[in-house]
């Protein structure tokens, strides 16, 4: 079930006259607020659409009972079997206290078993177990369905660039 991208809301200008919208139900809305500065900023932009993607993530994800960084964690054993705590904490940025529920809730659900890792004898290695497979491969699915209709109004091109740019900050 894809969802069609939101509008986009613009401010309306400051030279035009103030105006108010009309809500559906035919009452007079809120006038638009100049957001010329908030627009101008990373933080700002990065947020909003976070919002809009979180949001669709969560109702398409329910079903999975997935949050963002169970995907994220499923999604790195998937394509990392035998990684450690201590890689996908440094990897996601994940605080090792609470790291230790998400895994212990993986296991719970029966998606990840642990093994002795095979070149440390202190560790111990993450495996996905056929279940957790299994999940990871249709969530995989649905969660690139959901960036492809999030992105919709974007080229390739600009979405590989967006993408690449937002790792610059990050990375």
């Amino acid at each position: 079930m894809a969802t069609a991208p939101r509008p986009r809301k613009r401010a309306a200008s400051l030279a035009s006259p103030a105006h108010t919208t009309t809500a559906p139900n035919g009452s007079a809305g809120p006038e638009p607020l100049d957001t010329r500065v908030l627009e101008g900023l990373v933080g700002y932009n990065a947020r909003r659409a976070y919002l809009v993607i979180s949001a669709t993530f969560a109702e398409r994800m329910a079903v999975y009972g997935m949050k963002p960084v169970d995907f994220s964690v499923l999604s790195l054993l998937e394509h990392n079997p035998g990684a450690t705590s201590r890689q996908l904490c440094a990897t996601l940025d994940i605080l090792p206290p609470n790291f230790v529920n998400i895994v212990a809730d993986m296991d719970r659900r029966g998606l990840i078993e642990r093994r002795p890792h095979p070149h440390d004898r202190r560790a111990l290695g993450l495996h996905l177990t056929p279940a957790g497979h299994q999940l990871v491969a249709q969530a995989e699915e649905a969660v690139i369905q959901l960036e492809q209709d999030a992105s919709a109004r974007l080229t390739e091109r600009e979405r590989d660039t967006l993408i690449r740019l937002l790792q610059k900050i990050y990375l």
